[in-house]
Order: C-alpha cells, then sequence, then structure tokens
C-alpha cells in the first residue's frame, strides 16, 4: 500500500478536503501538536497514534511531517474516456513524455492545478510513480485535477488533436518563442524527460515546438521549471483574453 500514502500536513489535509478517493486509515504522530484541523477534517476516519519511528518505517524515504493517510488510489482516467467528458473551451493539459523524478512529477502536478490546467497524462512505463514522494511535492494537488495515463503517449496525443487540441511540445532547440505563442483554445502542453526532453516521435506528433528564451549563463532547466514557466505563460494569456 506504499504507493498509495499520503505524508504531510498539506498533501493530506487536501485528500480529506477533496473528498474524491476515500480515505482508510491516518497515522498521526503521538502528541504531536498542531493537528485540530487535520483531525476534524478526518471525521469518521480511524486514527492511530504512532511514534515518530513507526511513522517512519511506513515512509521510510518522505518525510512525513507526523502525518501519514493511508488511501485508495486515485482515479486514474483513460484518454478516450476522459475526452467525452466536459471539457472548457481554453482547456489545458499537461502531457509528461518519461518525466522520472518523483520531485518533478508532484511539481508539475502543483503547477497545473494551481494554474487552472484540466488534467496531466503521464505514461504507464519510464514514469514517475504515484508514490508518497510526488504526493508529497504536489502539495495537495493531486486531488483536485485529473490524472489520465496513457499507454502510448504518441497516440493519445493524436486522440486529444482529433478532439480540438493543439499539442504543443516544450523544447530547448525550437524555433519558435513560447512568449510569441498563441496558446489560445484547447491546447496540450507535453513536458519531456529531464535528461532527454521529448522524444523525437512524440515532438512529431505535435503541431509546434516552443522554446522558453533564456539569455543568462545558465543555458537549461529543470524539467517542473520549465513546465511551471509555460503553464503560468498559457494562465497569463488566458486572463488577456479575458478567461479568467
Amino acid at each position: 500500500m506504499s504507493g498509495h500514502r499520503i505524508v504531510g500536513r498539506i498533501p493530506v489535509l487536501e485528500c480529506l478536503r477533496a473528498g474524491r478517493r476515500r480515505p482508510r486509515r491516518l497515522y498521526v504522530l503521538r502528541d504531536g501538536r498542531g493537528l485540530d484541523d487535520l483531525l476534524a477534517e478526518a471525521g469518521a476516519v480511524p486514527v492511530e497514534m504512532r511514534s515518530r519511528a513507526e511513522l517512519d518505517q511506513l515512509v521510510p524515504d518522505t518525510p512525513h511531517q507526523g502525518v501519514v493517510l493511508e488511501a485508495e488510489p486515485p482515479r486514474l482516467w483513460d484518454a478516450s474516456d476522459w475526452l467525452r467528458g466536459e471539457i472548457g473551451p481554453e482547456a489545458l493539459v499537461v502531457a509528461l513524455d518519461e518525466v522520472e523524478d518523483p520531485h518533478n512529477f508532484g511539481a508539475i502536478v502543483r503547477s497545473a492545478a494551481a494554474c487552472g490546467a484540466a488534467a496531466v497524462v503521464f505514461g504507464k512505463r519510464r514514469s514517475a510513480p504515484l508514490s508518497a514522494a510526488a504526493y508529497k511535492a504536489a502539495a495537495g494537488a493531486m486531488e483536485w485535477i485529473d490524472l489520465i495515463q496513457a499507454g502510448n503517449l504518441r497516440q493519445t496525443l493524436d486522440l486529444f488533436r482529433g478532439s480540438g487540441f493543439w499539442a504543443a511540445a516544450l523544447d530547448a532547440e525550437a524555433p519558435d518563442l513560447l512568449w510569441d505563442a498563441d496558446l489560445g483554445g484547447r491546447t496540450v502542453l507535453v513536458v519531456g524527460n529531464e535528461g532527454r526532453g521529448v522524444r523525437r516521435l512524440v515532438s512529431e506528433s505535435c503541431d509546434f515546438r516552443l522554446r522558453i528564451p533564456l539569455t543568462g549563463p545558465i543555458t537549461s532547466l529543470n524539467a517542473s521549471v520549465s513546465a511551471a514557466i509555460a503553464i503560468a505563460e498559457w494562465a497569463r494569456k488566458r486572463h488577456l483574453r479575458g478567461g479568467g
């Protein structure tokens, strides 16, 4: 069950507030302070008091802040099913092409949810797992955004494009600047692997490629930072068009 243990006060609180999946058991630090809001939100969820050493054993690789929630797995959508739902005219979907670091994965989900994206797409293979580390990096955002799991990202992009989406790949070598892109309508933003970037075949399935202009001595950005810049630019342009 370690893949569906949520750690940290904010991620656990957001999971309880969102109510999109059933919590099974809440473990809290014995004599822990500042837990009143969290325990009140838990309601009828079974609560067990544990020592710090016991909590460390539950999630040995992730700082837990004295709180661990065991819950049902989040719903993972199939792209075809998701596309049959209600989608806004300016929806943003963020697609991750083999983003393997759970901290990058979680941080990108956090940026996407914070800026009003509709969903995040990630692969069944060669993708960061939905682990306690990813949930913690997302700071509760996993509970508020749709997660779409794709067996083949290239085919999934084709499905989105067939449903009226434009697909744009972030690429440090792209000829077009992110600042100049319209980003109107329905958009899929593809973010590549931490080291390799967007794969060639995936890039070829996109309508255009965009680069973030860098003018300093550092010529590359972390995947989650690149994603956050591009997502925020989409939100800025939507705001300028009066879309919120």
